[in-house]
């Protein structure tokens, strides 16, 4: 994920870790390092600023351990993308592995544990423009800053996010500079939203406390309308106005089950439905219309959820 993507902006490469501390220290944030195992000379770190953001590569290629006091005015995307880190904060411990990512706040201190083959994208978002994007969001003005959950997402299951940090990336090879232009501003206003859905935060707690149960509504009902489509988890995210895993959530304490069985199991009581109503005489047909393209699989999965094959249902038709 992300392999080589800010190589044309290579700072150090096959360095001491303290060469690395020392630069993430000026440009990125305050920290202190300590090697928790022997020294190696193979750290590395990328760095470029984009749009007014901060991107950055960073590996220590050592077992290490950062400290951070807060960083006071940005919010840090942090995304695995290999090895991993283990976050300590008070008593708790998150360990966050290869493709998932987090959002560390303005006002925490940061405790990481990064193996000693872990790499990792950071994205320096400053604390001003991700909460007046917020506000746009929201149509009103808000007096406190948005504070993300402690919770790691997996970006594997939010192709939209990496897909537009891979488009980011190409435009970043192809730019000419570090000046901000129309382009570079519509990226990052995509990168906002995107950043505002899918990692939970209180102000979407906030919105869910009011309207939760309607922008649940909303979803089945994007579902129902939309079942001869592919349905995924980051569109019901745009209809919700809901983070991913917030509607995790909300299907687990509403119906039991995951929002990818639930879809599923609508279009198969759909499908048995047109079956019923004669509304279709061939089964390979009607399976690809659902989108069940492995038909020993749906053929399984039909079985299971109401105990006779799609061709015994069609008989019964008949």
């Amino acid at each position: 994920m992300f392999c080589h993507s800010l190589a044309g902006s290579k700072v150090i490469h096959g360095a001491h870790p303290e060469e690395v501390s020392a630069f993430v220290n000026r440009h990125i944030g305050r920290h202190s390092l300590d090697l928790l195992g022997s020294e190696k000379r193979s750290s590395s770190l990328s760095f470029c600023e984009f749009a007014g953001f901060g991107l950055s590569e960073v590996s220590y290629g050592n077992h290490v351990r950062i400290k951070s006091p807060a960083l006071e005015d940005v919010y840090h995307f942090q995304l695995v993308t290999r090895g991993e880190c283990l976050w300590r904060h008070g008593d708790d411990r998150l360990r966050v592995r290869r493709g998932q990512a987090l959002m560390v706040n303005p006002d925490e201190e940061i405790d990481l544990e990064y193996s000693a083959d872990c790499e990792k994208l950071i994205v320096r978002v400053p604390q001003s423009v991700l909460n007046a994007a917020s506000a746009s969001a929201n149509g009103s003005a808000q007096t406190d800053s948005v504070h993300f959950g402690r919770s790691p997402v997996d970006l594997r299951e939010c192709p939209s996010l990496a897909s537009i940090l891979e488009a980011v990336f190409c435009e970043l090879r192809e730019a000419d500079g570090d000046e901000i232009n129309p382009v570079s501003l519509s990226y990052r206003e995509i990168i906002l939203k995107k950043l505002l859905k899918v990692f939970p935060s209180n102000r979407e707690s906030r919105d869910c406390a009011t309207g939760g149960s309607v922008a649940l509504d909303r979803v089945v009902r994007f579902i129902d309308e939309n079942l001869k489509g592919t349905i995924d988890i980051e569109e019901l995210s745009e209809v919700s106005n809901m983070s991913v895993r917030s509607i995790y959530n909300a299907f687990s304490r509403a119906y039991s089950t995951t929002p990818k069985c639930f879809v599923k199991q609508r279009k198969l009581n759909k499908l048995r439905e047109d079956l019923l109503r004669g509304q279709c005489r061939n089964i390979t047909e009607v399976a690809l219309d659902y989108g069940f393209s492995h038909l020993g699989r749906f053929s399984s999965d039909y079985r299971k959820a109401f105990g006779e094959l799609p061709s015994e249902t069609l008989k019964m038709a008949s």
